[in-house]
């Protein structure tokens, strides 16, 4: 048997997206029986053998090893409190924001304070929804200048692209350093028309990541937007 649904369909909890043993459930999918359903609203997936959905909706659900950018809320004796704009709260010891040695007494706010933004990985999540972050890793950091803009945590893959192609090329095009977040904050810096134009395109991917041949259109919008 093979599957009742193709790459890139948009399915509802309860469709069934195959029959028979030929493919294997993947995430928001369940078997049951001798078929497969989707979970969640969502656009099909179908790396392989497995039957994958991309949820188009939903909050973000913190993993270890995401990369995220968060804005600091608090700070307190053994590091900073960062806000994910996610039910979660994430906590930055000190011991993980650098490989110096920082000192009992040194005021911590000279390092990262208050309202600032930081790019940082997820490495812990425990089962009271708390969150540990590093820095300890090339890329990640303290930002500083550019904007920050907010997109649906579930279409960062569609504004990433596969392997990277679609944000590849609104770099290119818009001259701009950007960083995606897991959780949907994405940081750009460059030109002030670069970072607009950009922070158009990533919009328009967020509004239009249903559907087909999406790099192509980009691609045909940004060139339209640079000559």
């Amino acid at each position: 048997m093979s599957t009742i649904v193709k790459e890139k369909d948009i399915v509802i909890p309860g469709d069934v997206l195959a029959e028979g043993m030929d493919y294997l459930p993947g995430d928001n999918t369940y078997r049951r029986g001798e078929k497969i359903y989707a979970k969640v609203l969502g656009l099909v997936s179908l790396p392989g053998r497995v039957i994958k959905i991309t949820p188009l909706s939903g909050p973000y659900v913190p993993k270890v090893g995401d990369k995220i950018i968060g804005r600091v809320t608090d700070i307190a004796f053994s590091g900073w409190r960062v806000d994910l704009e996610t039910a979660y709260q994430a906590m930055l010891n000190v011991k993980d924001a650098t490989s110096r040695y920082i000192k009992k007494e040194e005021d911590l706010s000279k390092i990262i304070n208050i309202d600032e933004y930081i790019i940082a990985q997820i490495i812990n999540v425990t089962s009271q929804n708390l969150i540990d972050l590093s820095l300890r890793e090339p890329g990640l950091q303290k930002i500083s200048g550019g904007r920050i803009i907010k997109i649906n945590s579930q279409k960062v893959p569609r504004v990433i692209g596969k392997q990277g192609s679609m944000i590849t090329l609104i770099k290119e095009k818009t001259g701009c350093e950007i960083t995606v977040g897991q959780n949907g904050l994405v940081w750009l810096r460059g030109s002030s028309d670069g970072e607009l134009l950009a922070e158009q395109a990533i919009k328009r991917i967020e509004q239009k990541s249903h559907q087909d041949g999406l790099t192509e259109k980009m691609q045909r919008y940004l060139e339209g937007h640079t000559q």
